[in-house]
């Protein structure tokens, strides 16, 4: 699954989730990676956090290698709940990735490290609360409007991250190969000279919707074989 998304992008997921008719799960914009230029897929692992890092190293005795993490710190922009020391016990039992729907802090040390992290940015407090711990401390994370569980896949690159079921992950990297082999054709004809507009046969498609204005140019594009819009 890594080396197939490895050539893929969120946004190819993210079209593939919305053309089999897949829940579009993604994480709140503004949550990006510290260091650029990573793709990641992996199985969740998912923790909330309640104001202490032990709960991140009972989650790390629940790990398999290629798992992400993903910390639940609801979105809190007051503290960072996340730092160095937290990003490199990760790396010591293989999780590819953090995923945190909140702020980290130890910018510089992260970045040398190397691990990924996605997050709101930075912030240099760190927790000074200690909140009781729910008994969903480690079976689910929220992320902006969803939950996130075990039985979820994460997708993670510079647009953004994405949560799709694991048991239809297979299905949406399918599609998504499908969907960027027909945009790389295109954008090739478009080099060589074949407009976009040619390419979708744009004048049929302004024809049709002057006879029919349902006609959609989504419904235009399934119906040439195109891509562009999911």
């Amino acid at each position: 699954m890594r080396k197939r998304f490895a050539e893929l992008a969120t946004p190819l997921i993210a079209d593939a989730c919305v053309r089999l008719g897949e829940p579009l799960r993604a994480a709140p914009a503004g949550i990006r990676p510290v260091l650029p230029g990573r793709r990641i897929a992996g199985r969740a692992l998912p923790v909330r956090h309640y104001g202490s890092v032990d709960v991140f190293l009972e989650a790390y005795t629940r790990a398999a290698p290629g798992d992400v993490l993903v910390i639940d710190n609801e979105g809190r922009t007051d503290e960072a709940c996340v730092g160095d020391l937290a990003v490199l016990e990760a790396g010591t039992v293989g999780i590819a990735a953090v995923v945190v729907w909140g702020l980290h802090r130890d910018t510089t040390d992260l970045v040398e490290i190397g691990l990924p992290v996605f997050s709101y940015g930075a912030h240099a407090p760190g927790p000074v609360r200690l909140d009781p711990r729910g008994p969903e401390a480690l079976s689910s994370a929220r992320v902006g409007a969803h939950t996130v569980g075990a039985d979820d896949v994460v997708f993670a690159d510079d647009d953004g991250v994405l949560f799709v079921a694991a048991d239809r992950a297979e299905a949406v990297l399918d599609t998504a190969e499908g969907i960027f082999r027909t945009e790389r054709n295109q954008a090739r004809l478009i080099r060589a000279g074949q407009t976009l507009r040619d390419q979708t046969r744009f004048d049929v498609y302004l024809e049709q919707r002057a006879q029919d204005p349902s006609y959609t140019f989504r419904r235009h594009l399934r119906r040439i074989g195109g891509a562009i819009e999911e």
